[in-house]
């Protein structure tokens, strides 16, 4: 007996440990390990669960899995009910194994369901600015940008940073852009020109959709700018006939801009994603441009 609660003692430890490291890769979001590993976890606690059940399984009298013994002096109704109930008997080994599979799928399912997205925080001192991103998206160099990260499953989503030329302009805060709508306008024009295609049959929708300043608790004061584009290109760009071209939607883009000024630069943070995702992304994604910092360069 002291056997058998030494086992179960271990099974809980177990338990509890297996939700302790399913928990944790959750939250760094390493959701192939977290499948490698609760396979194997799975089948350690199967093995533990064995010997366990095995033990507790050996009758002192000879009876079927969960069948009451009968006596011939009392109740001959439970005779009868418990043939009839023979072929549903489940050996306890594997109830037992049944019971803990499900316990750690609910586990898992509770982790995942109740854990908040992770953020990693980006620094970078010698150009000045700082923001946060999510943390399973991954950064990709040569892209342009002073910086960029993308979800490595929508290809679409992304953020970036761009910094003006101390050369070219000097600012001395963001309303050197104007109000709010005068920078959005800017702003608009600015990714239409980087879009710009010498394709044939392609015409690019646009709209702003909000414009907004904030002070941060830096003290320092921030644009917010939220544009859609849409881009159509024709599928026949050659046909002659204008029945032949018939214009399909290419992409559909939300575009969320944060401007900044420090170190007489202006600073953007770029956010982009597909409009049939944004819902979804919308928090996060307002998380990092809520995130978004210029810091004094230290000379």
């Amino acid at each position: 007996m002291c056997y058998c609660c030494v086992l179960l003692c271990l099974c809980v430890s177990l338990l509890y440990s297996i939700h302790l490291v399913l928990v944790w890769l959750v939250c760094v979001s390493e959701v192939r390990v977290i499948s490698l590993l609760f396979s194997l976890l799975l089948a350690m606690a199967n093995a533990i669960i064995m010997p366990v059940s095995g033990f507790l399984a050996r009758p002192n009298t000879q009876m079927t899995p969960f069948q009451l013994p009968i006596h011939n002096h009392s109740f001959h109704s439970v005779s009868s009910t418990s043939q009839s109930t023979k072929a549903f008997a489940v050996p306890r080994r594997k109830a037992m194994s049944l019971i803990l599979s499900s316990f750690i799928l609910s586990e898992v399912g509770l982790a995942l369901a109740q854990q908040s997205p992770v953020f990693r925080e980006y620094i970078d001192a010698f150009d000045g600015y700082s923001f946060k991103y999510p943390g399973n998206w991954i950064q990709v160099r040569g892209a342009g940008a002073d910086i960029f990260f993308r979800d490595p499953f929508v290809l679409d989503e992304n953020l970036s940073v761009e910094i003006s030329s101390p050369s070219s302009s000097r600012y001395l805060s963001v309303e050197d852009l104007g109000p709010p709508q005068e920078a959005g306008k800017k702003v608009l024009k600015q990714y239409l020109t980087e879009f710009m295609s010498t394709r044939l049959g392609v015409r690019r929708e646009s709209n702003i959709l909000s414009t907004s300043s904030r002070v941060a608790d830096d003290g320092k004061l921030y644009y917010e700018v939220e544009v859609n584009i849409k881009s159509y290109a024709n599928n026949n760009e050659l046909a002659v006939m204008p029945q032949d071209r018939v214009v399909r939607l290419e992409w559909d883009r939300r575009y969320l801009s944060v401007l900044g000024v420090e170190n007489n630069q202006l600073y953007e943070l770029r956010l982009q994603a597909p409009e049939n995702v944004f819902s979804e992304e919308e928090n996060d994604l307002r998380q990092v441009m809520d995130s978004f910092r210029v810091n004094k360069i230290a000379i």
